[in-house]
């Protein structure tokens, strides 16, 4: 039987090579959709979807289609992904209630002015002016950027961590940069 034609449970079932790959293509789209509309952010839903497809991929030969369709365990997997990402959420959220830090949002205009001082000298000597965790985590974050969580794994701290050296450093930054143009 062709790969193209097996159902989702035999796709799982299969040790053929391409029968995960016809399993991704025939669900990726639906997953993207699903957690586009739970979390509105592009990026966070690419990354939900691939780490869903990855569980996946190292958990298939657990998958029981007498416990339910191919599908259904597919989103079993993508819920569970899900809460764990709110779940972080929230406790960055207490976290920055218990330390009293507003979460910043960059505006447009921020974002141009950084764009336009990534490469200059000026800017490069007002970063070596921070502390080195702040000026990584900044380096790491704005300019190469890198997911909070990646960074704090990179650095060996939590993400609230590295959201706090982000925040105060280009707070810092800010300051010794003057008013805004």
């Amino acid at each position: 039987m062709s790969t193209a034609t097996e159902s989702d449970d035999e796709l799982l079932a299969s040790l053929e090579p391409g029968s995960f790959a016809v399993f991704y293509r025939r669900h990726v789209e639906d997953l993207v959709a699903f957690f586009m509309r739970r979390t509105r952010n592009a990026e966070l839903a690419a990354d939900l979807t691939a780490e869903t497809f990855a569980a996946a991929l190292v958990a298939r030969a657990r998958f029981d289609p007498g416990r339910g369709g191919a599908s259904a365990w597919l989103y079993g997997i993508a819920l569970h992904k899900l809460a764990r990402v709110e779940r972080r959420a929230a406790a960055e959220r207490r976290a920055r209630r218990r330390l009293g830090m507003e979460r910043i949002e960059l505006t447009d205009a921020d974002i141009e002015r950084i764009d336009a001082l990534g490469s200059s000298v000026r800017a490069q000597v007002l970063l070596e002016r921070l502390s080195p965790q702040q000026r990584d985590a900044i380096r790491a974050h704005v300019i190469d950027e890198r997911p909070y969580g990646e960074i704090a794994r990179w650095q060996g701290t939590s993400e609230a961590v590295v959201r706090k050296r982000v925040s105060r450093g280009l707070s810092a930054v800010r300051k010794r940069m003057g008013p805004r143009a």
